[in-house]
């Protein structure tokens, strides 16, 4: 890896964690999992391909299953050119960097199944042109097995144009984060239907650094043409 990437990585990494600005997710799908009321959760995440984008997520719980946040997503960064880009034109991709406001309500069935609801809303960044409006609305079934050592999701999701780019309005999306050894060393991975910009397929593995602060790291295939990236995703969570 070439030094110029692994220095803008700790470094978007350190932003997001000192400075908490979607959900909590797998890598991209929500988990269903709500903060605990006057707790704060912080995730990171940083996808390297042709380009290093960035998506920080900060979540407060507010009680009775219910958080609010917010997101920064889509901050993208071209190391050959040395230089931040930003979409707001054309919908071949997700409009970005986006300043979002997001917020999710769990009900609970029986004891370890639930369902969650959530959204992301917001607005693209630019100087040039009127800010956007940009939406994301999903629910989830979700469920955990072994007090919580195994987890699922399994949904749907609906958002608009300048959220996904091109290609279907709305979409499936599943989700699992399996403890093979329980807050040491765990299995996880996400998938978002469609052939715009969200679809894709991200596996891989994560890594406790310290009980409340686990680091992933996947391999990640776009649904639309192969291709590929690795994403890299640092977590702080009071449970």
């Amino acid at each position: 890896m070439k030094p110029i990437y692994l220095s803008i990585i700790l470094l978007i990494l350190t932003i997001g964690i000192y400075n908490a600005n979607a959900q909590q997710t797998y890598f991209n799908v929500p988990s269903s999992d709500i903060v605990d009321k006057h707790k704060v959760a912080v995730q990171q995440q940083v996808n390297i391909g042709e380009s290093l984008r960035s998506a920080t997520t900060f979540n407060y719980g507010i009680g009775r299953e219910w958080e609010v946040g917010l997101n920064v997503n889509n901050l993208d960064y071209l190391p050959d050119e040395r230089r931040f880009s930003r979409n707001d034109s054309t919908l071949q991709e997700p409009y970005g960097p986006l300043l979002l406001i997001n917020t999710q309500k769990a009900f609970d069935i029986v004891k370890n199944l639930r369902v969650a609801i959530g959204a992301q809303g917001g607005m693209n960044l630019s100087p040039r042109n009127q800010p956007r409006l940009v939406g994301y609305l999903y629910t989830n079934l979700a469920g955990s097995l072994q007090d919580e050592h195994y987890k699922w999701s399994l949904g749907a999701y609906t958002a608009n144009p300048r959220y996904t780019g091109e290609g279907p309005r709305a979409g499936f999306q599943a989700g699992f984060d399996a403890g093979i050894f329980y807050q040491k060393v765990h299995v996880l991975g996400d998938w978002i239907s469609g052939s715009h910009g969200l679809g894709q397929l991200v596996l891989g593995a994560e890594v406790y650094l310290g009980k409340h602060v686990p680091l992933a790291v996947g391999w990640q295939r776009t649904n639309s043409d192969g291709a590929q990236a690795v994403v890299v995703q640092l977590t702080y969570t009071p449970k």
